[in-house]
């Protein structure tokens, strides 16, 4: 794409995502990526452009309201169809720019209010194939953290990065109180109330700080539970349920794939695949009575096992000639 080409309207919204969502540099650049096709698609659609004209040569530069305004749910499902069939985007590729155009188009019509109606309100996901396995991939989990939103974003983002990082049950997750952190380390009360230490990551110790700070600021510290809900009460496994099931759909991922024990699976996934996580330090770091229930969380795609093949230090070895038949 033509790194030059500007348009006033993504920039708006790059920004926002920037100064008021808090986005990485990586996830706007992908955010941008999505909507420049999308503007791309645009031209094509309404016949702004010669029909041979080569899809990277289109300027999106001079896409402006008037245009956007005419969109509708049929031109976006046209450019589903268009990523699926020009492009060949996944499933979870088409998924996630779902997601950035819902976003986008909210932020138009809901914080500017420079659109009369918003197109992506009837929009659905594409199915997600059930083969699948049924836990977030690293970009998947990056891609959920980003999207996390809403007046209790510092909150939601603290569980969701706590039990994508440290994979507690959701009981447990629900059970801590403030006085079970202490310092780089945070106590969790797991089946037949056995407690053990899970030691806490850069990543949970800023999210963590984040919020207790805003709890501190709210005059809400005093309450014991780490977790509480808007009517400063403990929160029950129920809300976060529903808490993380609200992101997932946000995200674009399929809440009938992912849920809160779903994460937990995930996190044992990515400490094993690039954590290089063993199977003891696994079993105690999830609260596993046995070594044989830790193992589902080990399975590898086949690109690991392709990789684990190749690396193996006799990989190299060839069969010495035969000197006899040498000679022959």
């Amino acid at each position: 794409m033509d790194a030059l080409a500007h348009n006033p309207i993504i920039e708006s919204y790059l920004d926002y995502l920037s100064a008021v969502r808090g986005f990485s540099e990586n996830s706007i650049q992908s955010y941008e990526y999505d909507l420049i096709l999308f503007f791309k698609f645009l031209k094509i659609r309404f016949n702004k452009v010669p029909k041979e004209m080569l899809f990277e040569k289109i300027s999106y530069s001079d896409i402006d309201l008037p245009l956007l305004t005419q969109v509708q749910l049929i031109d976006l499902y046209a450019f589903l169809r268009f990523l699926s069939k020009e492009r060949d985007n996944t499933d979870y590729g088409r998924s996630r720019k779902v997601s950035v155009l819902r976003s986008f188009f909210t932020y138009l019509c809901n914080k500017e209010h420079l659109l009369p109606h918003n197109p992506t309100d009837e929009l659905e996901n594409p199915k997600l194939p059930k083969h699948q396995p049924a836990y977030l991939s690293l970009e998947e989990s990056k891609h959920l953290l980003d999207t996390i939103d809403g007046r209790n974003k510092t909150r939601d983002y603290a569980i969701i990065t706590v039990l994508l990082n440290c994979g507690i049950r959701l009981s447990e997750l629900t059970g801590i109180r403030i006085n079970d952190i202490k310092e780089d380390t945070i106590r969790v009360t797991g089946k037949g109330d056995k407690q053990r230490t899970i030691y806490l990551n850069q990543a949970v110790l800023n999210a963590l700080s984040d919020y207790l700070l805003l709890r501190k600021a709210e005059n809400t510290i005093d309450i014991p539970w780490l977790f509480v809900s808007e009517r400063k009460q403990q929160m029950s496994n129920r809300a976060v349920q529903h808490m993380v099931k609200k992101h997932i759909i946000k995200a674009g991922l399929d809440p009938d794939r992912i849920s809160v024990h779903k994460l937990r699976h995930t996190a044992a996934t990515l400490m094993y695949q690039y954590g290089h996580a063993d199977i003891r330090s696994l079993q105690q770091i999830l609260g596993h009575e046995s070594v044989a229930t830790t193992e589902i969380y080990t399975h590898l795609d086949n690109q690991s096992l392709y990789e684990t093949i190749q690396n193996n230090p006799l990989a190299s070895m060839q069969k010495k000639e035969d000197h006899n038949n040498k000679k022959s």
